[in-house]
Parts: C-alpha cells; structure tokens; sequence
C-alpha cells in the first residue's frame, strides 16, 4: 500500500500541497509529515473532511501562500475511528477547484464500495489486506478509469521500481477469487460482534458503520454496499484495562495487520498510530483506551466468547 500511496504522490510538483483527511491510517500520515513534506517540499495539510467549507478554505488558503493544492487524500472509513465522508460531495469540491481525489479504499475493499462510480479519480488499495485476505502477501494497487493518469502511473511505477513479483501477483489473485465470500462472512460476524460490544459492560462505546449509533449511518447506507468488518470501540478503564484485554486474547491475535480470515486485534495509540503526534492523536480521541478490530470468518460465537472473557478481566482489574 505504501508504494501505491508513493506512486500517487509523484503526480504532484514540487510546491504543490495535498489535503488529507486528519484521521487517517499512521503509515501514510508519517509518509505525508516525515518524507514527502521535507523531502519533496510538497505542503500537507489535515484536516477534517466533515465540513467541506474548512476544506475549501484549506483550499484557499494554500493558493494564497503559492502553494497550489492539487490532491485531496481521503480514506471513508477512517482508520482507525471509523469516520464517514462524502465521496460524491469531496470529489466535486475536488474538481471544482481543480485537484484530483484519491481514496484509501481499503476498510471497505472493492467488494463493498466503489469510489470511482463516486466521482474519485484515484483509488488505493492496500492489497496486503481484503484483496489478498491471508496474511502472506505485501502488496498495493491504484486504481483509475482515466487513461492519462493510468500512463502516467505506469511511467512512475517502472522508473521508481514498485513492481510486484510474480507469485506475489498470482497469490493476490488467488484472494481476489473468495473476496465476496470472504467479505460477506466478515461483515456477518463484525456486525453482530458490535451489537454485542455495543451492550457489554466493559466497553464504553463502539463505533462500527453498521449501527444505527453511528454518527453516519446513513452516509456509511448510501454510499457503501456493506458495512465490512473492521470495528473500533473504547474499554472501560485506561491504558491498563486495554492492555489486559488484549493479553487475555485467545482468538483473536495481536498484530497491527487487517483484512485477513483471521480476527486481529490491536491498540492504535501504541501501534499502528504511535508516529501521531500526541496533540493530534488527543484531537481525533485516540486514546490508550481504543482498540481495533479486525473480524475475520471464524465461528462468531467463538468470536464473541473470546472476546467477553477478555473484557471480563479487564474489568476484573479496576
């Protein structure tokens, strides 16, 4: 994923800003801050995608200070707290100020939504996850239906050398096969499980698209052909009652990966987002009580019982 995400940016000149969504996965975030902002002197600005009004302005305020914003990242959901944006409503706004909409599609996969019927131009994948969907491949892909950003991307990808191997590329293709059916089970079992999250005396609050609870629902209803799988809610308690949690774990496994047939779990604040920087991370509320889940295709049952004895001892502790 982080080699398309790389590919995207060597569309831009040098002066040039993008307009990322502020929550956004910790890889790219770090990519954007620590590389492509010194590195290429490229401005990159976060920023939340709710009020497209702040983004017009962000917009705006680039052009005034000779940086022309040329490239709107978005990912709906969000990784990791699961936020919803308009993909048909940014991609106007994107056209009508002349840049290009990218969007981390990687939560949702193919199989349940499709930005490009949306108005994006670009679409990134990280192939690593649901496409390939069992662990064993590091992959990403950009997808377009434009022809001259589809031969400008494959100028970049020969130059820069982002070319998968063969079996890598025959081992994704294998995933993309039980994609649908993998998909389907996954969201099957992720929205029970926060159903039952939702209700759970050691959770504070859950968030997951599927639940009428969520901010936006009805977006998440519109714009997407399922739900999916991932799932982020809050432990009772602190750093100490998650860490618990995840200790007493028996199921699902503790790694920062996702999208797999195997359920993962993982605490964004020390993992996957730890390269946040601490003021932003208090902003979008990672705090040390999140975790995620990743849901995979195992017996939910199973699933929910592994995951109710660990909330259990966590509770135990306080």
């Amino acid at each position: 994923g982080s080699a398309a995400t790389s590919a995207v940016v060597h569309l831009l000149d040098h002066s040039s800003a993008i307009i990322c969504i502020d929550d956004v996965y910790g890889g790219t975030q770090r990519y954007f801050r620590r590389i492509v902002n010194p590195s290429m002197n490229i401005a990159v600005e976060f920023v939340d995608f709710d009020d497209t009004t702040v983004v017009q302005e962000l917009i705006a305020s680039c052009e005034a200070s000779n940086r022309s914003a040329k490239l709107l990242w978005l990912e709906t959901p969000t990784n990791p707290t699961l936020k919803i944006s308009d993909i048909h409503q940014i991609a106007k706004l994107a056209h009508a100020n002349g840049c290009l909409l990218a969007v981390d599609n990687t939560f949702c996969s193919p199989y349940f939504q499709s930005p490009l019927e949306l108005g994006a131009d670009l679409v990134v994948h990280s192939v690593t996850k649901y496409i390939n969907g069992h662990s064993d491949v590091v992959m990403g892909i950009v997808c377009t239906n434009d022809d001259d950003l589809y031969a400008r991307l494959k100028f970049i990808q020969n130059g820069v050398g982002a070319v998968p191997s063969p079996f890598d590329c025959f081992l994704a293709h294998r995933g993309l096969k039980t994609l649908h059916v993998r998909m389907e089970a996954s969201a099957r079992n992720a929205f029970a499980i926060a159903l039952f999250l939702e209700q759970h005396r050691g959770v504070k609050k859950t968030l997951y698209p599927g639940l009428p609870s969520h901010p936006q629902h009805e977006l998440a209803k519109k714009q997407q052909h399922g739900f999916g799988a991932m799932i982020t809610f809050y432990c009772v308690g602190g750093k100490e009652q998650a860490s618990i949690f995840l200790q007493n774990l028996k199921v699902f496994a503790l790694a920062e990966s996702l999208g797999a047939v195997e359920s993962l779990a993982e605490s964004p604040s020390l993992m996957t987002h730890a390269s946040v920087p601490d003021d932003q991370k208090a902003k979008l509320h990672i705090d040390d009580s999140l975790i995620r889940l990743s849901v995979g295709i195992e017996s939910c049952q199973d699933l929910i019982c592994d995951l109710d004895s660990a909330l259990e001892a966590a509770i135990a502790t306080m």
